[in-house]
């Protein structure tokens, strides 16, 4: 099936390439969406662009429940990176009112339906109040245990993996840890996604095809997946369409199969 074209049936728990069936993989454990096309979207209906955000925060709600019926153990959305701070200053305050008005609204049905949501990025440079309502959704859902949501804001990856290596050089110079003890795996731990599962499949709206400095490390094995649908227009059988192409994948983390050269 090739994804780009839009009349196709989203993936089944079987699939078929050239006539024959294949076994399913199992549901990916992580899967992060870059949710791009915003203002693209709104362009194309004549709307100004803040229809096309908050068109994209009505699609993020179907999303979260969509991935919850779906069994994905975690979601994590990009929602707002460092570099988006050189938008202009009037389509910055939207986007902020739109987040603030997000959580307001959305945070008791979130905890009610036993999401855990987490924030990750470097936080609000200025705005208190955004600060205080991440830090307060992410207290009141700490301990469910359903859908993990990860939302980044202000986050870059490489500001990410910079901070991640200043935390360990610090632990080395208060001779907590030796250099040598700095693994992959006590680096992942110092990451943002700390405590997260290993990301299997990361999606990206709109048809651009780059990460834009989105979980750069975490991405290292993950399936990528673009997709030619604007961000407000992406729903459930989008997402399926996602998850059949990374059912139909072949997983080798650089390996190869036995009997192969």
């Amino acid at each position: 099936m090739n994804i780009a074209r839009r009349g196709e049936a989203s993936g089944a728990a079987i699939e078929t390439i050239g006539g024959e069936a294949t076994s399913p993989c199992p549901v990916p454990r992580h899967v992060a969406i870059i949710m791009d096309g915003n203002g693209r979207w709104a362009k194309s209906q004549g709307l100004p662009r803040f229809e096309g955000h908050r068109r994209g925060a009505e699609a993020v709600r179907r999303i979260v429940a969509d991935a919850r019926d779906l069994g994905i153990e975690a979601l994590t959305l990009y929602s707002f990176s460092s570099e988006n701070w050189s938008r202009p200053e009037r389509e910055i305050g939207e986007l902020m009112g739109l987040l603030k008005r997000f959580i307001r609204s959305d945070l008791k049905e979130l905890h009610a339906k036993n999401v855990r949501l987490r924030i990750i990025g470097e936080g609000h440079p200025t705005d208190s109040e955004v600060q205080t309502l991440f830090d307060e959704a992410q207290a009141l859902t700490r301990d469910n245990t359903g859908v993990r949501l990860t939302v980044a804001f202000n986050y870059g990856s490489r500001g990410e993996i910079a901070r991640a290596a200043q935390a360990l050089a610090r632990q080395v110079a208060a001779g907590e840890i030796r250099a040598e003890d700095i693994t992959t795996e006590r680096f992942a731990e110092a990451l943002d996604t700390a405590g997260l599962p290993p990301l299997d499949l990361m999606i990206r709206t709109s048809g651009e095809q780059r990460l834009s400095n989105f979980l750069l490390w975490q991405a290292a094995y993950a399936e990528l997946v673009f997709l030619p649908v604007y961000w407000p227009d992406f729903n459930r059988s989008w997402l399926e369409r996602a998850l059949g192409e990374y059912r139909r994948r072949e997983r080798r983390f650089g390996g190869v199969d036995a009997g192969e050269s």
